[in-house]
């Protein structure tokens, strides 16, 4: 992979899961990463282990920032803290997004516009304001959306989710047309179940997944980073609007978890 030295990165919510995973990686490579999460604990120590496990003389640094994600202001001001703190923005990944379920009978507004504002919202505006920076610069860069598998097949009580992350994949289409002439890339991953602390806590979704997922196994943090790692680095310099799926099949064959 791509040596990613000296480069500066911005992820919002990488405290756990595959976030906290592509935000180790990248440091690992040489990168300064500004890790954000709304939970300000969970941020400064997720940045502490990163930094306490990538001691090599290649490694990067890792810096917190915890805040809310769908506050444009906030997301200004991160990306300006950023840049002011390594002097660039190389790289942003919206990788924050959240999760109710419930079908459309029980959708509330206040839950369908907590989805919306950081799922699309964030997103939108993190690719907006990195790449007005990134503009600035003159030297191009990545943005990197986080959809999910059910963006492209429906799954029981994701009405708003699924729209979201469905969103965000035409989004990075859209954008090509904006940034391209600046020599930024945008595209998207759209993980499938995938092994974090949050679903290890449920002992029926390795077997549930394992049996319906065609490659036999759902996803390791480590196979979202590695295509993520992919996509914002020179190797894919002419990959630009695209949505990877990272599902093992699953999208393939579409059966249900049930």
């Amino acid at each position: 992979m791509t040596d990613f030295a000296r480069q500066t990165v911005v992820i919002t919510g990488a405290g756990t899961g595959i976030g906290f995973a592509i935000a180790k990686a990248l440091v690992q490579q040489g990168a300064n990463v500004v890790l954000n999460d709304y939970d300000q604990p969970l941020a400064l120590d997720a940045a502490r282990r990163i930094q306490q496990e990538c001691q090599s003389p290649e490694a990067g640094i890792c810096e917190a920032c915890p805040g809310d994600a769908s506050d444009v202001a906030f997301i200004r001001q991160m990306i300006d803290r950023a840049v002011t703190r390594f002097g660039s923005l190389d790289i942003a990944i919206a990788n924050a997004g959240i999760t109710i379920f419930g079908d459309i009978f029980t959708t509330t507004p206040e839950s369908f516009q907590k989805i919306v504002d950081l799922n699309l919202r964030g997103s939108f505006f993190l690719a907006q304001i990195a790449a007005q920076h990134m503009r600035v610069q003159g030297k191009g860069g990545s943005v990197l959306f986080m959809s999910s598998v059910v963006g492209h097949l429906g799954h029981p009580g994701l009405p708003v989710y699924s729209m979201t992350k469905a969103g965000l994949e035409m989004l990075a289409r859209q954008l090509v047309i904006d940034f391209s002439p600046l020599g930024i890339t945008v595209n998207a991953i759209a993980p499938g179940a995938t092994l974090t602390e949050r679903t290890l806590d449920d002992p029926t979704y390795i077997p549930i997944w394992s049996r319906i997922t065609p490659m036999g196994r759902p996803a390791t943090v480590d196979d979202i980073t590695h295509a993520a790692l992919f996509l914002v680095s020179p190797a894919s310099r002419h990959v630009t609007g695209q949505s990877l799926i990272v599902d093992g099949g699953w999208t393939s064959v579409g059966v249900p978890p049930v």
